[in-house]
C-alpha cells in the first residue's frame, strides 16, 4: 500500500466530524490494505510509529527538501526507512540521521511529507479513531462489529486482529479469546463531577479507591507468573514483589486487573513519578526493590482456573476476587446497595473524602452489575477526582495538523517566577474548542513576537485557566517540573500575567495548590 493513500484518509477523516464517513473512509482503506500491512497501516493511522524513538525532531525537519511529483512510497518501505534511522548511533548519528530523513522526504509528496512530518512528532490530529476503525474493519471483512470489538480487546490490538481477519475472513475472529498469558486491554473509566452525579447515574454501585500508581494485569499460571502494564508491555523482572504476591493467590489460575503503588513510612502513598522511576529502571532491580518496595492492589478478577469472568457483574467478579485474594491485597471499596438511601450517599461521600485525606488520587464509581467491557472507556465506571486548575501565561504554539491546519494549537505554558520571567512547565491543545482555536490564532498572532517553522513565539501577555491531574518531575522543562494532563479550561483575560500563578505555588504540596480540590484559584 501507499503511503500516499494512508495520508489521504487521515486528511480526509480529520475533515469530517461524522463517525458514520469516517468508518466508511477506513473501511475503503482497509479493503485496499494486504493482511501484513494492517498492523503498520493500523498503527500510523493511530498516529503512531512502530519505533518508538526515531531521533528525530523539529530542527531535523524544519528544511525538507522539494516533495516528489507523485507518490512512489509504500508503508513498508518507510517503516524499513525509519527503523535504519532510529538504529543511527555514536559519533555523527545527527548528520547521518539528518541525512536518512532528508533521502525519505525527497521521496515523500508534499501530502506525505505533511504526514510523515505529524507522524514522526507525533501530532496526527484527527480525533479518536478506536470505535471507527472497528467498525471500518468489521465492513471490509464482513464480519459483524461487535464480535471484531470483542477480538481487538481479548487481543490485545486492532492491527493484530485486522491481520487475521484480513487474510482468513470472520472465522479468524474465534481464536481471540481470554487466555492466560495473553494481555488484554484494560477497562477505562469515563469521569463525574463528584460522587453525587455518579452516584445518580449509575444507580447500585460500588466506590472504591482511585491509586496513583501503574496499571497492572497479573497472569497467573502455576508458580508462572507475568505482568503487563495498561499498554500490554512485559514487565514481570522488574516487580519481583508482584510475583510473589501473584504466587500467593488462592489460585492455580488467573488474570487480575489492578495498580502497583508504594507506600512511604508513614503509609501514605509516594507519588506517582517515584513508582514510575523504579518500574522504569530495568537495572538493580535488588537494589531498585530495596530502596523502594511496591505492593500490588487488586479490584477486578478476569479470569480463574479457566473459568472466564469478563461476562459476570462487578458483584460476582468481586466474591471470586475475594475468594482467592486476602485483604491487604484488594481495594478499599463501599457498596452503595441503594443511592436514594441519604445514609447510603452520606456514607459514599464520606470514604471519597476519607480516600483523599489518605493521600490517593480519587474514587471510581463501578456499576454492580456491569461487566468488564476490556479496552473500552464504559459509562458503567465513572471516576471523580479532584479537580486542580492555575492560571498561566501562553508563551508560544505550535501550527496544528488535520482538523486544525492553520490554526495555532498547541500551546506552551509558563509560571511566573520571582523575578518576573517566567518558566515553561509543558504543553497542551487538549480542551480547545473549533471557536477557541479561531479566537486564540487570531490573538496569538498579535502577540507574536517571532515566527519558527513550528509556530510562533509571543509576548508573555496571555493567561489561560488550565486544569491538570498532578505535577511530576521532568528534566524536559527549566524548573524540573511538568503538568499530567493538562487542558484548557478557559482564558482569562480579566487578569494580567503579573497575576498568574507562581512556580512555587505550582510546585507546593498537593491540597495547597491554587484550585486544589475543586475550587478555583481566585474568586
Amino acid at each position: 500500500m501507499l503511503l500516499a493513500d494512508v495520508a489521504t484518509t487521515s486528511a480526509d477523516i480529520a475533515a469530517t466530524a461524522s463517525r458514520s464517513e469516517k468508518s466508511a473512509l477506513l473501511a475503503r482503506l482497509f479493503s485496499a490494505t494486504e493482511p501484513d500491512e494492517a498492523p503498520l497501516v493500523v498503527t500510523y493511522l493511530a498516529g503512531r510509529l512502530p519505533q518508538r524513538r526515531t531521533g528525530l525532531g523539529w530542527n531535523t525537519l524544519k528544511d525538507l527538501p522539494p516533495p516528489a511529483d507523485s507518490p512512489t512510497l509504500t508503508v513498508r518501505e518507510v517503516d524499513e526507512r525509519l527503523e535504519a534511522i532510529s538504529a543511527v548511533a555514536g559519533k555523527g548519528a545527527q548528520g547521518e540521521r539528518r541525512r536518512l530523513v532528508g533521502e525519505l522526504m525527497a521521496a515523500a509528496t508534499r501530502g506525505e511529507q505533511r504526514f510523515l512530518v505529524a507522524l514522526i512528532t507525533g501530532e496526527v490530529r484527527q480525533g479518536a479513531l478506536d470505535a471507527a476503525a472497528v467498525e471500518g474493519l468489521a465492513a471490509a471483512a464482513g464480519a459483524p462489529p461487535a464480535e471484531v470489538r470483542r477480538a481487538v480487546m481479548l487481543g490485545g490490538s486492532l492491527g493484530t486482529v485486522a491481520r487475521a481477519l484480513l487474510a482468513e475472513g470472520p472465522a479468524a475472529l474465534a481464536a481471540f479469546r481470554l487466555e492466560v498469558g495473553r494481555p488484554v486491554l484494560p477497562m477505562l473509566a469515563h469521569s463525574a463531577k463528584d460522587v453525587a452525579e455518579a452516584l445518580d447515574r449509575l444507580g447500585p454501585c460500588v466506590v472504591e479507591e482511585k491509586l496513583d500508581g501503574i496499571r497492572a494485569q497479573v497472569h497467573k499460571d502455576g508458580d508462572a507468573v507475568r505482568v503487563f502494564t495498561r499498554t500490554l508491555d512485559e514487565i514481570t523482572e522488574r516487580l519481583p514483589e508482584v510475583v510473589d504476591a501473584a504466587r500467593e493467590l488462592a489460585a492455580e489460575r488467573a488474570v487480575l486487573d489492578g495498580e502497583v503503588i508504594a507506600l512511604g513510612p508513614d503509609r501514605r502513598p509516594r507519588s506517582f513519578q517515584d513508582i514510575a522511576g523504579r518500574v522504569g529502571s530495568r537495572l538493580d532491580v535488588a537494589g531498585a526493590q530495596e530502596r523502594l518496595p511496591l505492593s500490588p492492589v487488586f479490584f477486578d478478577l478476569l479470569s480463574v482456573d479457566g473459568r472466564d469472568l469478563l461476562d459476570l457483574s462487578v458483584r460476582e467478579r468481586h466474591t471470586e476476587l475475594a475468594r482467592i485474594a486476602p485483604e491487604p491485597r484488594r481495594v478499599r471499596r463501599y457498596v452503595v446497595e441503594d443511592p436514594a438511601d441519604p445514609e447510603q450517599r452520606r456514607g459514599a461521600e464520606e470514604f471519597a473524602a476519607e480516600t483523599l485525606d489518605l493521600g490517593h488520587e480519587g474514587v471510581v464509581l463501578k456499576a454492580l452489575d456491569s461487566t468488564y467491557a476490556a479496552g473500552r472507556r464504559g459509562a458503567s465506571w465513572l471516576k471523580v477526582k479532584p479537580v486542580h486548575t492555575l492560571d498561566l501565561v501562553v508563551l508560544a504554539a505550535e501550527w496544528g495538523h488535520g482538523r486544525r491546519t492553520g490554526k495555532l494549537s498547541n500551546l506552551h505554558l509558563g509560571a511566573r517566577r520571582e523575578d518576573g520571567t517566567f518558566a515553561m512547565l509543558g504543553k497542551t491543545f487538549k480542551g480547545l474548542t473549533d471557536a477557541l482555536l479561531t479566537w486564540q490564532t487570531e490573538r496569538l498572532r498579535e502577540l507574536t513576537v517571532a515566527e519558527e517553522p513550528w509556530g510562533v513565539r509571543v509576548r508573555p501577555e496571555l493567561v489561560v485557566e488550565v486544569a491538570y491531574d498532578g505535577v511530576q518531575r521532568s528534566s524536559r522543562y527549566p524548573e524540573g517540573v511538568t503538568l499530567r494532563f493538562a487542558r484548557v479550561v478557559r482564558y482569562r483575560e480579566d487578569k494580567r500575567a503579573s497575576e498568574a500563578d507562581t512556580v512555587a505555588s505550582v510546585t507546593a504540596p498537593p491540597g495547597s495548590r491554587p484550585g486544589s480540590n475543586g475550587e478555583d484559584g481566585d474568586a
